[in-house]
């Protein structure tokens, strides 16, 4: 039978070596800096015996700093185009909300906007380039630009000589920009009352068409032109957006950019969870770490912190929490979402009181599997039970949420 360090030691090796890729853009081997970074300090602090560290390592250098890790995206683009209402798309709330950025208003200065759910992320609506005030060539040499991490320029109609030069610019600066062409929907309207054989994919490619040789002429090689309605974000170009974004930032902020973006497809849900997933492993073996230390009631009063604060974090990035439920206009409609929603914590606060209840109902024979489960993983007990337990527990309510929240998402559209 193992020492515990050895045993920590052994089941952090066994994750190392089967690290899954996060994303399709990866090898297998991938692993980012910040993560090989953490892996190396926690090698070195279990060689020296020093469980406190890396219990410290764990939770402070990864999980805490990469829930804070600084996103910042600028909206830009000329006046009146719609990028108010983008940044309110963006952020998953309306504009009728009392945090949206106000519409229908010129913005003069940069606004800054955080996540309602990630305050780490932030999106900046911009002034309009190209106004007397903000002329194109002066636009990016404000010091606003100096830790935005991308781009997007906004247009209502053909992009313009002004989002041409702006996106120049941006490109000497080495950062990424994407061309939005918003109030897609107004567009398909006004074309299906003025068509009389009306064919929505042939109108969205000709607007696309216009918008990329509008681009071409003003000089911008190779343009892709991402057709947005900012109150549909589920429809059009959005989707195929957000692939892009997240394949061309560095794999933590991809991470990041995944958890703020609106529920609005299952492909969204399923990322989002693979993201949370990624990171049950350290949790886990946070917990196992914690055991291994030689201070009674420990384990479990960190156990109890662990579920309360990680499920917590699911309830809210999949807006299944008690004030995201609480929004429907109604208690009709509240209820017919929550008919859909089988798991228990989904539309409630997850709190101590409640992880205790359900351990307590948890049947005798679920705790047996999970410690015969950590048995073959490594030899000796005790540390295998509580990291298998963590990790059988959070990939439990993960999956259930994940359900919840697909179905959650399926009836809302039903309903609307």
């Amino acid at each position: 039978m193992g020492s515990p360090v050895t045993c920590t030691f052994s089941i952090l090796e066994t994750l190392v070596q089967n690290q899954p890729p996060k994303h399709r853009h990866q090898q297998s081997n991938e692993m980012s800096a910040m993560e090989s970074k953490v892996i190396e300090d926690l090698k070195n602090a279990l060689e020296n015996l020093d469980l406190v560290s890396a219990v410290s390592i764990i939770n402070i250098k990864y999980l805490e700093d990469t829930n804070k890790i600084p996103l910042n995206i600028a909206i830009t683009g000329e006046s009146g185009v719609g990028k108010s209402a983008f940044v309110n798309a963006f952020r998953g709330i309306d504009n009728a909300d009392e945090r949206a950025a106000p519409t229908g208003v010129e913005t003069t200065k940069p606004e800054s906007y955080p996540h309602p759910i990630y305050p780490n992320v932030t999106l900046w609506d911009l002034p309009g380039v190209g106004t007397s005030k903000f002329p194109a060539d002066q636009y990016l040499k404000h010091s606003w630009f100096e830790n935005v991490d991308f781009f997007i320029i906004v247009s209502a109609g053909r992009f313009r000589e002004n989002d041409a030069r702006l996106a120049q610019e941006i490109k000497k600066m080495d950062k990424n920009f994407y061309f939005v062409r918003s109030k897609i929907d107004n567009n398909l309207s006004d074309a299906k009352r003025s068509q009389t054989e009306y064919d929505e994919e042939k109108t969205l490619q000709k607007i696309r068409e216009n918008c990329i040789e509008g681009l071409e002429e003003q000089g911008v090689a190779f343009p892709q032109v991402f057709l947005v309605s900012s109150f549909d974000l589920h429809l059009y170009d959005f989707p195929a957006l957000q692939e892009t974004m997240e394949r061309e930032l560095p794999s933590h902020k991809s991470d990041v950019l995944t958890l703020a973006l609106p529920k609005f497809c299952k492909g969204i849900i399923n990322k989002k969870k693979e993201v949370f997933r990624s990171q049950i492993k350290y949790y886990a073996l946070m917990s196992a770490l914690v055991a291994a230390l030689p201070i009674p009631g420990l384990s479990i009063a960190a156990d109890l912190g662990v579920l309360v604060g990680v499920v917590g974090s699911y309830l809210f990035g999949f807006g299944l929490n008690k004030k995201s439920m609480g929004k429907p206009s109604s208690a009709k409609l509240l209820e017919n979402l929550r008919a859909v929603m089988k798991y228990l914590y989904s539309g409630n606060d997850f709190t101590k009181k409640l992880v205790v209840l359900m351990l307590r109902s948890l049947p005798l024979v679920m705790l047996c599997e999970a410690a015969e489960e950590g048995s073959t993983w490594i030899p000796c007990l005790g540390i295998p039970i509580s990291f298998t337990f963590i990790y059988t527990f959070l990939s439990s309510a993960l999956d259930s949420l994940f359900v919840d929240t697909e179905n959650f998402r399926m009836k809302a559209f039903e309903m609307n």
